[in-house]
């Protein structure tokens, strides 16, 4: 049996697996939808995303990367790959004329168990608020926001350790999987969706800076959860002499009260950086100074030597 005719629409590089398993299977992937080429690193020059650069590489032959995806001609354009199904994986909300337009419809990739964590963020919700168990839903795209209905589930467990970016890489292998799965059902008519419960939502914003200053006045697993939850991006920080220091590891080492204020530094060592949290004491495993390398403690601190009794602001 052929495959489908497939657009596919993403930008960041979790997306990336998915069009690389599309590419690499019997389904035939007529063109790709991205974001349009931002400027990025010092000299901010216009870079494509990295769904562009894997298409380009790999010679898929319409690019398409509109301004607005209301636009007459964008729609023009894409009505004419004559695609059976759209599949969206981390890309914008796209209006009713694009995801009812092709005849199988369109489905997403969304890194969570819906109907949690709906929003631009799951991943990192998930960590931040000490989920032990995640996982992929690909879901058909309806009105609303990730609300349209499940075609196919997977769970995962969470490891203690884990940190958005590598869980970020976990999923993004599973779903690539699960979407040639549920490609696999649409061609064998046997694909049923099931209705997402409403009242069990819950929400996944996008991250803002106010989000990633890290507030030692929490218990410490919730300070390593927040550290761990905005690791290796967008970044947890705190400020220091009036300096950026970005979190990217963290311990838990104590429930006690370390009768510290929050946010002071209660001991130095080879170990770590020891830090007061409310309750508990909190070990910063990797830490990075504003432009310079992620380092692990001993190296960062051999470079920016810090005092007992400094404090985190």
């Amino acid at each position: 049996m052929s495959g489908l005719k497939i657009v596919f629409m993403g930008t960041p590089e979790f997306a990336v697996s998915s069009l690389e398993k599309l590419i690499h299977s019997p389904h035939t992937v007529m063109g790709i939808v991205t974001q349009p080429d931002k400027p990025r690193g010092r000299g901010k020059r216009l870079a494509p995303s990295p769904v562009k650069s894997f298409a380009e590489s790999n010679q898929i032959p319409a690019i398409l990367q509109p301004l607005s995806l209301r636009d007459p001609a964008f729609l023009k354009d894409l009505q004419s790959l004559h695609a059976d199904i759209f599949v969206v994986v981390a890309f914008r909300i796209l209006p009713e004329a694009v995801f009812s337009m092709p005849p199988l419809g369109t489905i997403n990739v969304h890194p969570s168990l819906l109907p949690k964590y709906r929003g631009a963020a799951p991943i990192n919700w998930t960590i931040i608020n000490g989920e032990t168990e995640t996982g992929v839903t690909i879901m058909q795209i309806s009105k609303g926001i990730d609300a349209g209905g499940i075609l196919l589930q997977q769970r995962i467990a969470i490891y203690p350790d884990e940190t958005a970016g590598s869980l970020h890489d976990r999923l993004a292998a599973i779903g690539s999987d699960m979407l040639l799965e549920t490609l696999q059902k649409f061609q064998d008519h046997h694909i049923k969706p099931t209705v997402q419960d409403d009242s069990l939502a819950t929400p996944a914003p996008k991250i803002t800076k106010e989000d990633c200053h890290i507030s030692f006045n929490q218990p410490a697993d919730q300070v390593k959860n927040w550290i761990h939850g905005l690791s290796p991006f967008p970044t947890g920080f705190a400020l220091l002499r009036g300096e950026r220091i970005n979190f990217y590891k963290a311990l838990q080492v104590s429930v006690l009260e370390s009768g510290q204020p929050p946010g002071t530094i209660v001991k130095v060592s080879s170990d770590g950086l020891f830090v007061a949290c409310c309750p508990g004491i909190l070990n910063i495993l990797e830490m990075q100074r504003q432009g310079k390398k992620r380092l692990q403690a001993a190296e960062f601190l051999r470079g920016f030597p810090i005092k007992s009794q400094e404090r985190f602001s």
